[in-house]
């Protein structure tokens, strides 16, 4: 989610707030970078955005984050499948997420992939990228054309483009996207980690509603909190109104039924949710030994309540008939 010099909400108090958004970006990347450190999944491009992290995580952190990443990726991955990667992606709020460079390794790029952000944290990004080969060697190999164009505000080439936008205004985000050659006729995924929570309901139904009339075929993942109402979803909303972190969208947090129910308000033609307890239960059997033998966890119950107080919900829209309500784990 991104603020920029004209966006009505700068100077309207939402400074701080914003400011304590941003924020979250870091502790994500530096979870991350940990989990990826001591064998929960291979990353070779986190250890370019992010320091390693001074203190060890704790274990239940690193498995709540494996399967965070393991959830998201198979979503992706399937729907890359059902599009045969004729698609585009648009990370919305990416921070420093390296999903671009796995799937290029992986020969599964996207026709195009788009990342959106704060302008402060894409700036950070495009820094890294310009000054790090391996980060910006895999964009030149991908690129074909005319100059890629890269500056302290934008980086745009014919695979991969980095926007600071406001996600708040879904006006100015297409205006941006557009000029980053989107395009409302190829199929499309949308991914939010940790995005809509932090607007108000109004601002991420409008976003919502936005994805859901743009494109023709499309696919949106949310991933974020669930459950709140109870008293351990009142310590987390607590720990981080502390930090000055307010959960705008918390609302829509509720429920499992309240996640897929506002994506069915938003126009979306189907929509399902999970919490990350079946998830990690869908995880290969394979897997899950390898993981809990990375560490050794005490306090399992502990792990089980962070995991049902998050969730994975997607909503499609298929007027091309590709299959993408098929789409789940």
């Amino acid at each position: 989610m991104a603020a920029t010099a004209m966006d009505p909400f700068v100077g309207t108090g939402s400074d701080v707030a914003d400011e304590a958004v941003r924020g979250t970006c870091e502790d994500a990347s530096v979870c991350k970078r940990f989990a990826v450190s001591i064998g929960y999944w291979k990353d070779p491009y986190i250890q370019h955005f992010v320091r390693q992290p001074k203190e060890r995580k704790a274990p239940e952190i690193n498995r709540g984050y494996y399967a965070r990443v393991h959830g998201v990726d198979q979503l992706l991955k399937a729907f890359l499948k059902k599009t045969e990667c004729n698609c585009q992606i648009i990370n919305l709020g990416a921070g420093m997420d390296t999903m671009f460079w796995k799937l290029k390794d992986e020969s599964l790029l996207p026709t195009k992939y788009f990342e959106v952000d704060f302008p402060m944290i894409v700036t950070r990004k495009i820094h890294n990228i310009k000054s790090k080969p391996p980060l910006s060697k895999p964009i030149m190999e991908s690129h074909s054309g005319e100059s890629l164009l890269i500056d302290a505000h934008g980086l745009d080439s014919s695979r991969y483009s980095i926007i600071g936008a406001d996600l708040r205004n879904p006006q100015e985000l297409e205006e941006k996207l557009k000029t980053f050659s989107m395009n409302p006729l190829l199929p499309t995924l949308l991914v939010a980690e940790c995005v809509l929570v932090y607007m108000t309901p109004q601002q991420s139904t409008r976003l919502l509603k936005w994805a859901a009339n743009t494109f023709q075929a499309a696919m949106f993942i949310n991933y974020e909190q669930v459950n709140m109402a109870d008293r351990f979803g009142q310590i987390m909303i607590e720990n981080l109104q502390r930090r000055q972190c307010n959960l705008a969208g918390v609302e829509a947090c509720r429920s499992l039924d309240s996640q897929r129910e506002r994506l069915l308000l938003s126009g979306w033609d189907a929509a399902r949710a999970i919490d990350m307890v079946k998830v990690y239960s869908c995880l290969p059997q394979s897997d899950i030994r390898r993981i809990e033998g990375l560490e050794f966890l005490d306090e399992k119950e502990l792990l089980e309540q962070l995991m049902q107080h998050y969730c994975i919900s997607w909503a499609t829209k298929d007027r091309s008939n590709l299959g993408l309500v098929d789409v789940a784990f």
